[in-house]
Formats: structure tokens, sequence, C-alpha cells
């Protein structure tokens, strides 16, 4: 499906955010909120965002940290050099951590009312997010409720821990249903905690799916750093796509 992509400002919480959409070219069609990794938007995302959109979505992707940080979040670099992605890991992870539940939860409200108010979007929403993103995207479903009716998380760990603001402690609230796919030795998505996710997840009634991509290391989905699995990347792409249509239509 041939699909337009263009950078956009959406009114969000706090003031406008940069985004990226892409589209189908032509009618209306559901709409996914992509969470980005630590990195941000940046070149790989635009392109994931495309690839969704051309399956018949509309595909926005925030930059959640606007409130402190304009794009680029980081002069451009080669994240695919081992020393670079730490260095730039090191900044964007702490910034990233920073951001409230609260403050996201409120952002993705006025970002669903804008995608609500265009007349390229009709149907269901759902959200997909990477790494970080992933553990947001699980605190979106439990805020959203009924609002969001899919939710993708890849290669995201801290999902079930011994904090007091454990994402599984609120998982009672999802309506959606949940498409969670793990990096393989992920020393942040241990079998242990995928276990105590479960049973959250068991307890709440929630529709869920769990599984763990085998050698796919944290990252796996994203080609422009070292992290990324081919197979892992296309397998999450074949599994996304099957709950966005079913769920999204």
């Amino acid at each position: 499906m041939e699909t337009v992509t263009a950078s956009i400002n959406v009114p969000s919480a706090e003031g406008d955010a940069a985004c990226y959409l892409s589209r189908p070219s032509e009618g209306s069609h559901p709409a996914v909120l992509l969470i980005p990794d630590v990195f941000g938007l940046r070149p790989q995302i635009r392109a994931m965002c495309a690839r969704i959109a051309s399956w018949g979505y509309v595909v926005l992707a925030p930059n959640i940290l606007y409130r402190d940080h304009g794009l680029p979040l980081l002069p451009l670099m080669n994240l695919r050099n081992p020393d670079k992605m730490m260095s730039a890991l090191r900044a964007t992870f702490d910034w990233t951590r920073a951001l409230t539940a609260s403050d996201v939860s409120a952002d993705a409200v006025a970002w669903l009312d804008w995608l609500d108010e265009q007349s390229f979007v009709s149907g269901g929403k759902g959200i997909v997010g990477y790494c970080r993103g992933g553990y947001i995207a699980l605190q979106l479903a439990e805020a959203l409720g009924d609002r969001v009716a899919a939710v993708g998380i890849f290669h995201a760990g801290g999902l079930a821990s011994d904090a007091p603001d454990s994402p599984h402690l609120a998982v009672g609230s999802i309506a959606a249903e949940l498409l969670i796919r793990f990096a393989d030795a992920d020393p942040g998505a241990t079998p242990e905690s995928q276990q105590v996710l479960a049973e959250a997840l068991d307890a709440a009634g929630a529709r869920y799916s769990i599984d763990t991509y085998p050698d796919a290391p944290h990252g796996y989905t994203m080609a422009d750093t070292p992290r990324y699995q081919e197979a892992g990347a296309e397998r999450h792409y074949a599994e996304l796509e099957e709950l966005l249509k079913r769920a999204l239509g």
C-alpha cells in the first residue's frame, strides 16, 4: 500500500511534540501510536512507521521527551558503532527514565484526541513500544483502558520488578490485547520476572501472549544498532501485523 510520511508537530499535554506521521495515501484507517526506544525519533523509527503504515494503518511516533529535549535528541551519530551507541544510551536512557507515568499518560490522551480529529483516521487504535518504549506502552495500556484495543511490546525490560510502581501491579485496568516479546537472556526480563508478569495478567483476566525470541539480543528490532537481529525483527513484524489485523481490522 502506498504511504506518505511527514514530520509534524502534534498538540500534547504541555505544548507541541515533534512527531513522525505515516499513513496510507488514500482513505481512513485505524491508528497506531509508536513509542520508540531510548534513542528516539531518527531514520530507523521513520522507516518502521512507514512499514507499519503500509499494512493499512495511520502511525504516529512522538518525541516523548519534548518537554526538555527537542530533535535531534543527540547529534547524528553512527549507532552501529558499539562505543557510540553506549555513549548515546547513557544520556537518553536517563532522560527517558525521568519521564513520569502521569506525564506520558496525559500526552497519550492528547495524541489520541488529535488522531480522533483527523479525517484519515477511523476505527480502533493500538500502541507498539520498543525497549523503554515497551515499558511505557504497558503503562499506557493501563492508563488508557478501552481507548486502545491492541498493544505490542518488544524487547522491554522491567515490566515486573520489586519496585512499588512496577507496571505488573496495575494490569487489572488493561482492556487491550497484549503481545509481549522479550529478548533472549535479557537481564531486565528474566524468566522469573516473566512468570510474575504472566501470573498478574492471568489474575486480571487479560488477553495476552508472552514469548522470548531465541538468541535475539535486547534491541533486536533496531537495524541501526549492533543489536539488530534480522530473524527477530522480521518475526516481530509478522506477529505485530497479525495482532493489529485481529484487534483493529
